[in-house]
């Protein structure tokens, strides 16, 4: 294990030396003007996918059904994941990380949603509790949490969602009372994703005792070790679907936090919270891609074999049409998640094109599962088959990280500001 840790390490090394940043669209503009818009990924991009394609094919789909009958947490394809760098890819190369853009991480987790979205969900996970660090963290505070998950597979978690505060942010009731140099947290979370496995969270909690006070004020990130006295961590959740990843309640009672360990500055949590879901939608748009190929996959190959009336499934326009409408969607929601991963990685605010990745691949990801269970006809329901797991995973992408409801707000939102301006 030493020796294949040792390996992995001298690969990571070596991919660190190249400057990621140059693969991306405003570099690659500036260096070469006349390339215009272009659909061909770098050498680096293509290595990472077929490295991500191949674990999730080999790896991954051999086990998915059993660990979402035990709902065991998948601890040694994690470990895995983060040997081969698929893991924690936007953690700066000033961490020990490799500094990939939204682009590329999107590639990675279409692949490993392919395999499993359970799975790819956990891995997905901490890098929506890094995020924060990423945008709003200053050195210390990057080295000292992020430059740790690049030394051993380490989880975190994103610790926002409350029992009565999911879409509405703003209604949390996890409170924050400073006391000198320290802060004191009281509250409850629930909903969290690696809950129980991660060794630190992002959280946000109100400051601001004043009701009255806007969001853009009244809330502060922190950064809290999950051993942390005070720090209670409820049951693993039992779920519809994903069930391998780790959904737990968390309880913070009287969990002291030193002021080193605040984001920016009191009162910036709201939008340091909000603002790391332009990085990580597009990665959560990719993994409802990535499952609705393998529901395409899964109904056309199903649809190659499968004889009714004498002839085969595909021959049926009936069926011919179906998978034709699939692979329309699945084609367009990929241009929907790469076109939001392009912008943000091109220094651009991408707000309005995240949410219509989010929106539109959670979307299709439940139409492809269903409309692949019906390919399936009868044998679609059954847990022998791998169409219903699918269709039990895909629902999941319309309520985390913004219910369909709430992208559709913000698209409303974005779309008509533009012609207010």
């Amino acid at each position: 294990m030493a020796a294949v840790l040792r390996r992995s390490c001298g690969v990571l090394k070596s991919l660190s030396r190249f400057d990621w940043r140059l693969q991306h669209t405003k570099p690659a503009l500036k260096h070469e003007p006349r390339l215009g818009f272009n659909f061909e990924f770098t050498e680096q991009q293509k290595e990472f996918q077929a490295t991500a394609r191949k674990f999730a094919r080999e790896e991954i789909i051999p086990v998915a059904a059993e660990y979402d009958k035990t709902g065991e947490y998948p601890v040694p394809l994690i470990k895995r994941a983060w040997e081969l760098g698929l893991m924690n890819t936007h953690i700066p190369e000033s961490c020990g990380g490799l500094g990939l853009g939204t682009f590329d991480a999107c590639l990675i987790t279409e692949e490993l949603a392919y395999g499993c979205t359970g799975v790819q969900t956990a891995i997905e996970a901490n890098s929506l509790g890094q995020m924060p660090l990423i945008i709003a963290g200053n050195d210390q505070q990057q080295k000292k949490y992020l430059g740790r998950l690049t030394e051993e597979p380490l989880m975190c978690a994103y610790c926002v969602t409350e029992p009565g505060a999911g879409s509405d942010v703003a209604g949390i009731k996890t409170k924050a009372e400073k006391k000198g140099d320290e802060y004191i947290i009281n509250g409850q979370k629930m909903w969290i994703t690696n809950g129980g496995k991660a060794n630190w969270y992002f959280l946000l909690a109100r400051s601001d005792p004043d009701p009255k006070a806007p969001a853009g004020k009244a809330f502060t990130g922190f950064i809290v070790e999950a051993d942390t006295p005070g720090v209670q961590i409820g049951r693993k959740e039992l779920n519809m679907g994903q069930r391998c990843s780790d959904t737990r309640g968390i309880v913070f009672e009287d969990v002291k936090v030193p002021k080193e360990n605040v984001l920016i500055g009191e009162g910036a949590g709201f939008k340091i919270a909000m603002g790391a879901f332009d990085k990580t939608r597009p990665p959560v748009a990719a993994g409802a891609v990535g499952l609705g190929q393998r529901a395409l996959d899964e109904a056309t190959k199903y649809a190659l074999e499968r004889k009714t009336f004498g002839k085969l499934l595909v021959e049926h326009q009936g069926i011919s049409f179906l998978l034709a409408e699939m692979a329309i969607k699945i084609e367009l929601a990929r241009m929907s998640y790469q076109r939001a991963a392009w912008e943000v990685d091109a220094g651009r605010r991408n707000t309005y094109f995240a949410s219509i990745a989010k929106a539109y691949a959670a979307d299709i990801a439940n139409q492809l599962a269903t409309d692949a269970v019906q390919v399936f006809g009868g044998n679609g329901f059954n847990t022998e088959y791998p169409v219903e797991k699918l269709m039990r995973d895909a629902k999941i992408y319309q309520i985390y990280e913004g219910t369909a409801q709430i992208q559709r707000l913000i698209i409303a939102r974005e779309h008509i500001g533009r012609y207010k301006k």
